[in-house]
């Protein structure tokens, strides 16, 4: 290995470090009430190292925005081979839950922590990716909700993409950051959060699904049983 190919590692080391203390604190005190400084003490480095990697916070966020939504599709791209838009969207299910269980950090900063909308977090880098279905994840998921439909494999009335992505969206996250935010409380005798929302999954495709595709399913969750 050369000084050089060496010093890239160690730099982009370093870079990590910071995004994973960064992620850290955004996600447990929210972004207004953590500071370059604070991000320097987390890692024990001084402010100023830190701006040698990141001009200030706000380019900070976009990077560590910008690193976590293409790790998440990523996670999608190792089923995109699966021809069935049904069975892709149940794994999209699935692998959406691994994620958020393996990085649940990650996952609260994405979407459990305001006030990270697009607009503040939008660069250029970012907007090449948007619509991209291997690098963009809701864009992955709107493009098998639309097989789907152009496929007639969908209830005759669900003709909008964006609508039942979105609903599927909606119903996994919310078994997500219910478990997230509360699943460590000992009131109520919380099941696995992977079956609990294979559940949903399951519910969602039968609810949108024309009812041969939802008998068809049905009965093959039996035999699996």
């Amino acid at each position: 290995m050369g000084i050089n190919e060496r010093r890239e590692r160690e730099k982009e080391a370093v870079r990590t470090k910071i995004l994973d203390a960064a992620r850290a604190l955004f996600a447990s005190d929210g972004y207004e009430a953590v500071t370059m400084r604070r991000i320097a003490r987390a890692v024990e480095y001084s402010p100023t190292a830190l701006y040698l990697h990141f001009k200030d916070k706000e380019s900070l966020i976009r990077d560590l925005c910008m690193t976590d939504f293409q790790f998440l599709a990523r996670a999608f791209q190792k089923i995109a081979k699966e021809k069935d838009p049904l069975e892709r969207l149940r794994k999209i299910g699935r692998a959406y839950v691994d994620f958020a269980s393996e990085h649940p950090n990650h996952y609260r900063l994405m979407f459990m922590t305001p006030p990270l909308n697009a607009a503040e977090i939008k660069t250029e880098a970012m907007s090449e990716i948007h619509g991209n279905p291997e690098e963009d994840a809701y864009a992955f998921l709107r493009g098998t909700i639309a097989q789907a439909i152009a496929e007639g494999r969908l209830r005759p009335e669900l003709k909008d993409p964006d609508l039942v992505a979105q609903a599927a969206w909606s119903g996994t996250h919310g078994v997500v950051s219910l478990h997230i935010a509360k699943g460590s409380d000992p009131w109520i005798e919380w099941r696995s959060v992977k079956k609990t929302a294979a559940l949903i999954v399951d519910a969602l495709i039968r609810g949108i699904s024309r009812a041969s595709d939802a008998d068809g399913g049905g009965e093959k969750q039996e035999r699996e049983s």
